[in-house]
Order: C-alpha cells, then sequence, then structure tokens
C-alpha cells in the first residue's frame, strides 16, 4: 500500500516537474531581453526566479521519493513469499506394515 502511493507521488512528480522545466524560458535569450514590470504576476523579476525554486523543490522531493522507494523495493527483494509459509498438511504419514510371521515349519521328518 505504501509503495504504491509513493509511486503515484512519483509520477505526479515527474509530470509537474516536466512541466516546471517546460515552463521556464531558454537562457540563451539573454539578461536585456525582458524588462521586469510590477504588474508581472510573479513580481518585477518575472516568473524564472519563481520557476527555478519551484524546479528545484520538485527536483528535490523527486530525488527523495526515489530514494525512499528504492530503499522500500530493496527491503521487500529480500523477504520471500516462501519464509511467511507454515507447512500444513492432513496426510498421515503412511504406516510400515508388519513383518510377516516367521513360518514353523516341521523339520522333523
Amino acid at each position: 500500500m505504501t509503495t504504491s502511493l509513493l509511486l503515484i507521488i512519483q509520477i505526479v512528480l515527474v509530470v509537474i516537474l516536466v512541466i516546471a522545466v517546460l515552463l521556464q524560458k531558454s537562457s540563451s535569450i539573454g539578461l536585456g531581453a525582458y524588462s521586469g514590470s510590477n504588474e508581472s504576476v510573479f513580481g518585477a523579476k518575472g516568473p524564472n526566479s519563481f520557476l527555478a525554486k519551484a524546479t528545484f523543490t520538485i527536483g528535490f522531493l523527486f530525488v527523495v521519493n526515489t530514494i525512499t522507494l528504492g530503499y522500500m523495493y530493496s527491503q521487500s527483494a529480500q523477504s520471500s513469499v516462501v519464509d511467511e509459509m507454515t507447512p500444513t498438511t492432513n496426510v498421515a504419514a503412511p504406516v510400515a506394515p508388519a513383518a510377516p510371521a516367521a513360518k514353523e515349519t516341521n523339520s522333523s521328518k
């Protein structure tokens, strides 16, 4: 149950991380390409600072979640279903037949 939840969180983090990276502007544009305005949604510096912090945070959560999943899967790989089985059976052990009685023979002929 826990690994399933962490795996779902991992997939959601990957999708959010890809979106955050794709929303960022290319660094080849240069620093003076856009002038910051006070009417910007993210502030005067634009979305670059916000997206950089968000990408770093999501990336950090992704790495922590990956390490946690790796640890949990390695712990579960060390145990086996066979180790938890208890042998139960209703079959009785076969009984060895009794040794045949030695027949007395008349050797006084």
